[in-house]
């Protein structure tokens, strides 16, 4: 039960994310619910990985007693910390991006900036 609670509110989170970008007009807002949901989808990852009882695996004299030792595997770790880092770089250089495009216009709401833009 309570599995099903944390998926509920980790898509709660995805959601949120989503209709964020779709629905804020700001960019600045776009990218925090960009990072929102990015942070959902890692979240979702993280409770589908982890499992109780496992150990790491690490050879020790605890550990080499146990002959059919379930081992946790280090993949997801990586993966995610790779997603994680993925998703800063993103971050900033999307930041940027909007520093350049605050340069130019008065505003950083999307409509006005296609309004400017527009020939």
């Amino acid at each position: 039960m309570q599995i099903l609670w944390l998926e509920a509110c980790v898509f709660t989170t995805v959601l949120c994310g989503f209709f964020g970008i779709i629905f804020k007009k700001n960019l600045v807002m776009k990218i925090i619910s960009m990072d929102v949901m990015s942070t959902g989808v890692i979240a979702y990852y993280v409770l589908i990985a982890s499992r109780n009882g496992v150990l790491t695996p690490i050879v020790s004299k605890v550990i080499s007693k146990v002959k059919d030792a379930a081992y946790a595997d280090p993949v997801p770790q990586a993966i995610i910390l790779t997603a994680i880092v993925i998703g800063f770089s993103i971050q900033s250089l999307m930041l940027v991006g909007v520093m350049k495009l605050a340069r130019d216009n008065p505003t950083l709401e999307s409509n006005e900036i296609e309004k400017n833009n527009t020939p």
